[in-house]
């Protein structure tokens, strides 16, 4: 409508990164203007400061697990919700200024995330190069188009936007890597079950006692709730105090997920709900008998019957 400006959405920069990438996939993301952040925390508080509609920032990798700074950054501070999420192959290439051989190669620049991804390539390769750790994969070109660096590892996007040349592409260790990455905005109503969702929460235990993560757990295997990731990390407070990152399959709408949620908030000190949201390869949980909102609908209005009338 006019008078009205574009959503502006931020991403992991700078330009050239996987995530630009992963943010062109999305169409309301497309025509908007996007913001590169020179950290995921920048790109979050962009969106706590309400700057930008939305942020897509990197959850984890197919190789290298979890991006903790995003875990963290999710778990504390403001909260912010999951919104939608993209699956995007990663394809590494090895790039320098141009003119510059693979023999004059004496420091490589890249995110230690990638770097693990491409450590036996580069051991092979230029055993004698030294590692230099960037903010991003991008940020690793730029430096190598500045000077600071011989050559970067990076997404081949970054060779077009930082004018290098690329010596090697495809170098990855392990062919067919995929990088998860998540849209995150402020806490809204969460958009309805599709029949292909997941919920994240991050579950802050109690105290600490024998079987207190077997309890948490258990209160989903009982629902017939999948959980497809469950990390601990440290909550700062001292040596011995996690929280549980959780990503579960269904959605907070459904009877079996939803009940799950009021279980472990009576375990818990804590819960932070992050969204419940479509899975970005329509991958769709199977049901267990007994786990159907039918049936848990049924069940709950037998006990109702009991509380109300007796036996019939």
């Amino acid at each position: 409508m006019p008078g009205i400006p574009p959503a502006r959405y931020a991403y992991l920069g700078p330009e050239g990164t996987f995530s630009e990438q992963a943010l062109r996939a999305i169409p309301a993301a497309a025509n908007a203007e996007q913001i590169p952040c020179v950290s995921v925390a920048d790109a979050l508080d962009a969106v706590r400061r309400g700057e930008v509609a939305a942020a897509l920032v990197p959850l984890e990798n197919s190789v290298e697990g979890s991006v903790a700074e995003t875990l963290d950054e999710l778990a504390g501070g403001e909260p912010l919700q999951i919104v939608r999420e993209v699956l995007l192959s990663v394809s590494f290439a090895l790039m320098v200024r141009p003119g510059t051989s693979l023999g004059e190669i004496a420091t490589v620049t890249t995110i230690p995330h990638a770097e693990a991804q491409v450590r036996q390539w580069l051991r092979s390769q230029l055993p004698a190069a030294k590692f230099i750790a960037a903010s991003s994969t991008a940020d690793g070109a730029r430096a190598v188009a500045a000077g600071d660096a011989d050559a970067a590892v990076a997404a081949p996007l970054a060779a077009e936007r930082y004018r290098l040349e690329v010596l090697s592409d495809d170098i990855a260790d392990h062919p067919g890597a995929v990088t998860r990455f998540v849209l995150v905005s402020k806490p809204s109503p969460p958009p309805p079950t599709t029949g292909a969702d997941r919920t994240t929460v991050v579950a802050f235990i109690a105290d600490d006692h024998p079987g207190a993560l077997l309890e948490l757990l258990t209160e989903f295997a009982v629902r017939g709730v999948n959980l497809t990731r469950i990390e601990s990390r440290p909550t700062g407070v001292g040596l011995g105090r996690y929280c549980f990152s959780i990503d579960a399959e269904g959605h907070i709408a459904q009877e079996r997920v939803g009940e799950a949620m009021a279980a472990i908030r009576r375990l818990c000190a804590d819960v932070r709900f992050l969204g419940s949201y479509p899975t970005a390869d329509g991958s769709t949980p199977g049901e267990r008998k007994g786990t159907s909102d039918l049936e848990f609908t049924d069940a709950a209005a037998w006990v109702q019957q009991l509380r109300t009338t007796g036996p019939a």
